[in-house]
């Protein structure tokens, strides 16, 4: 006879119990109707906004649930975790609180004001250090160290007490819907929220139909859903750094195969899009991931018609420096925004024939490189054009190749495209 395997699935009970060691340390964020998004999809569109908890994430959440459930030789002890942003300040203020000594690890590129955060929330408790280029330099620091020092390991999502803690979200969500929850979008990094909030639903509201949203550079719980098994990216996009993982957690991944509706992607140029708007129209600041799962509705403009639908908006811990980066990226997802080698003839006057006779009057010159050589016919210019609408690009093309402008398109050459964006 065939041995099955049991698959751990938070218990209602255990939830619960998470939310009441999280009462007065974690913020029962507002679950709020969007006006905007609402009318856009004639649908009831609603935020939990776990972007207003303290440290601006939901991941205070998995963070003292873990590290309230240690034993005292564990407190001891002290505890180790690596993180780039959200999971750090979770596990920072909750070292502070809790009064435990941690170890933070972090890679050295992670901005100063990340760092700052870090410190501010876990003050004397906690030292941040910071090594390597990448995450996994972070990690392997940190796990060397736990094993060295007998310190305890603060798993950012691979952990039943983080997912049971993440898990409260779903609870609340619950708790303050006033009709019947049709669909739920979540982001996925490395699941545990999807894990947690799904598990929720799957007890108390079963006909909800729960949707994980990853980025498309990021796609690992996809992945691993698409080939049954969990499966490592050998690389990922990292511009939706706090849903960009290379691989998912074993258990996170065995329960969102059992629990989860549906596993989606969305362009980050996407992502984008939706920060600028809920910027802009709503005053609302959220980081890329936070943005994840209202850039999904677009793909289930259809279906949620009429519905009930939540979107969990998981953190607003934006780096205001990415800003440009942020409104390039929405520009080109658009098709807005174009990269062209122009060619140059060798003559005074040309550059005005370009702007005046070949150019639109509403397309405006963004960027613009270009160093004269001697002794050639033509000259090529790097130039950068910002278009009011998609359809001017064609024609825009055409008018260039009649009077010999036009060089070559870059958007879509991957290899040249990576150092203009």
């Amino acid at each position: 006879m065939k041995e099955t395997k049991t698959i751990y699935m938070p218990t209602i009970a255990s939830v619960e119990a998470a939310a009441e060691k999280l009462k007065g340390v974690a913020t029962v964020t507002p679950l709020i109707a969007n006006m905007q998004y609402s009318k856009q999809f004639g649908a009831n569109i609603l935020f939990k906004r776990e972007d207003l908890q303290q440290v601006r994430s939901y991941k205070i959440r998995g963070a003292y649930n873990k590290m309230s459930s240690l034993s005292d030789t564990k407190v001891e002890n002290g505890i180790v975790c690596a993180s780039a942003g959200n999971h750090a300040q979770g596990v920072a203020i909750s070292c502070k609180l809790l009064k435990i000594k941690g170890t933070i690890f972090m890679p050295s590129p992670t901005p100063n004001q990340k760092i700052e955060q870090v410190k501010m929330f876990g003050e004397d408790y906690i030292e941040v250090v910071l090594i390597g280029d990448t995450f996994d330099d972070a990690y392997d620091a940190a796990m060397q160290q736990s094993e060295k020092l007998n310190q305890t390991f603060i798993h950012p999502f691979n952990d039943k007490k983080v997912i049971e803690g993440q898990a409260t979200v779903g609870l609340e969500i619950i708790d303050q819907a006033q009709h019947p929850i049709h669909y739920v979008f979540v982001p996925v990094g490395g699941g545990g929220l999807s894990a947690g909030l799904s598990s929720v639903f799957k007890h108390l509201s079963p006909e909800t139909k729960i949707i994980g949203v990853e980025p498309e550079g990021a796609p690992s719980m996809k992945t691993s859903l698409i080939n049954n098994k969990n499966t490592a990216l050998k690389q990922i996009e990292n511009f939706v750094d706090g849903a960009a993982v290379k691989r998912v957690g074993d258990l996170n991944f065995a329960i969102c195969k059992e629990n989860l509706h549906d596993m989606i992607t969305v362009p980050e140029g996407k992502v984008c899009q939706i920060i600028l708007e809920l910027y802009n129209k709503d005053a609302i600041v959220v980081e890329p991931a936070g943005a994840l799962s209202i850039a999904a509705l677009d793909k289930y403009k259809e279906e949620i018609k009429g519905k009930n639908v939540v979107c969990v908006v998981s953190g607003s811990n934006n780096d205001i420096t990415r800003t440009p980066e942020i409104k390039e990226r929405a520009l080109l997802h658009a098709k807005l925004k174009h990269y062209f080698i122009i060619k140059f003839p060798q003559r005074a006057g040309a550059l005005r024939e370009f702007v005046v006779d070949i150019l639109g009057p509403t397309d405006d010159i963004t960027h613009f490189e270009y160093t004269k050589k001697v002794n050639r016919e033509n000259d090529v210019a790097v130039v950068g054009l910002e278009l009011k609408s998609p359809e001017d690009l064609e024609p825009l093309i055409t008018k260039m190749k009649l009077n010999n402008f036009y060089g070559d398109y870059l958007n879509n050459k991957t290899d040249l495209f990576q150092f203009l964006v």
